[in-house]
């Protein structure tokens, strides 16, 4: 049975720096991981952190840019590989941004979690895009009070 992780946010800001955080590689990387990201639809980009052999995973998310509506909808893949290099989870991200009276809704949908050996990042993943919905806020209120340290 394939895992859905599924999260809703919302951000007293508008649509447009809530896009930015989602779609400039250096945002990104202040929220995520350090990335070569670049908002083209079937631009081949990859998310780097440590491996972390325990996982069997080389430490590289290997991502291609599905579908982008400005200010709306961005969908990637989001592959990861075994330290012997063969691709071992297959999975898209969705993020839909809906404006609202205060600000943004964030949702974020991320799928394809189908193989037994995918059920250690799944459950990694579930709390952690919790934790980088978090630092986005974190960065967007700190920005707002001109600090550039949150």
């Amino acid at each position: 049975m394939t895992k859905i992780i599924k999260h809703q946010f919302s951000f007293a800001h508008p649509v447009e720096t809530v896009w930015e955080y989602l779609t400039d590689s250096e945002l990104l990387a202040s929220w995520l991981m350090k990335n070569d990201f670049k908002p083209i639809i079937g631009h081949e980009f990859q998310f780097r952190t440590g491996p972390v052999p325990a996982m069997n995973f080389d430490g590289v998310f290997y991502c291609k840019v599905l579908a982008i509506v400005p200010l709306k909808h961005l969908s990637y893949s989001w592959n990861s590989r075994s330290g012997d290099g063969n691709i071992n989870m297959e999975s898209v991200v969705n993020w839909n941004l809906v404006p609202t009276e205060k600000g943004t809704d964030l949702f974020l949908e991320h799928s394809g979690f189908a193989k037994k050996e995918n059920l250690a990042i799944y459950n990694g993943l579930l709390l952690g895009w919790v934790e980088k919905l978090e630092k986005i806020a974190k960065l967007l209120n700190a920005a707002k009070d001109g600090n550039t340290n949150p």
